[in-house]
């Protein structure tokens, strides 16, 4: 049986108690019918990934005993992924998989055809969470609140260059050979696509790059993850 994983917002060392929360508890001792005594691995984004033991966990909370160290942190490389959001479920999966592959920051922005004017920050900061959870990871990306497209673009600081998934290219895909590495985001627009006036600001700004995500036109979804592989496996950690 797999290890059970728990994301834990404290700081982590030998030796160190750390208190669960009433949902935490719950879900060791409700869900997954764990015993005080059991182990678990616990990470917090900063310290790597330690094992833990159970000393309480009841409705109103509970806590853990932290054993030894058993992986170091890992930081994925310096990548935002930049997206409008879409429908919930795609939205959701949208974010889930960004954590997976490797993303640093995730920022949902409000384009001219978005569909969505709100989101739910704190839903998709546990998405992240739980993303990280289940893949082994020991960082969370952090979700930004949603932000206009221009105000974003206002305040970008230039030394962070900008991939943008053109749907407009449509055609043989890009590679990324020959771009630079160092700090990067991706950009994935809405399912409608960039205005007019949008893509015009885009094409005009000095670091952003267009790429083809190849022949057909991906839903906002899929191309995100698709950008995210091409990113990593040329600039990336991959």
């Amino acid at each position: 049986m797999a290890r059970i994983r728990l994301f834990i917002d404290h700081p982590l060392g030998a030796g160190q108690p750390v208190p669960l929360d009433a949902a935490q508890a719950h879900y060791l001792g409700g869900v997954m019918r764990l015993s005080p005594g059991a182990v678990i691995e616990v990470f917090n984004g900063r310290d790597g990934a330690w094992s833990a033991r159970i000393a309480s966990a009841g409705k109103r909370g509970g806590s853990l005993d932290v054993l030894e160290q058993t992986a170091p942190q890992r930081n994925p490389p310096d990548l935002w992924l930049v997206f409008a959001p879409i429908k919930k479920a795609r939205t959701d999966f949208i974010v889930e998989k960004a954590a997976e592959m490797g993303a640093a920051r995730i920022l949902p922005v409000q384009t001219e055809f978005t569909n969505s004017e709100r989101i739910r920050q704190d839903r998709l900061q546990a998405h992240a969470v739980e993303a990280a959870e289940q893949c082994g990871g020991t960082f969370v990306p952090a979700i930004a609140d949603l932000a206009p497209l221009p105000r974003l673009l206002d305040g970008w600081d230039a030394s962070r260059r900008i991939l943008w998934a053109d749907e407009a290219m449509a055609g043989p895909a890009d590679t990324l050979a020959g771009l630079p590495r160092g700090p990067w985001a991706i950009l994935i627009g809405p399912e409608g696509g960039f205005s007019d006036a949008e893509r015009a600001r885009l094409r005009a700004l000095p670091f952003v790059n267009r790429i083809s995500l190849g022949p057909r036109i991906l839903r906002a979804d899929t191309a995100a993850v698709a950008a995210l592989a091409l990113w990593q496996a040329a600039l990336g950690d991959w």
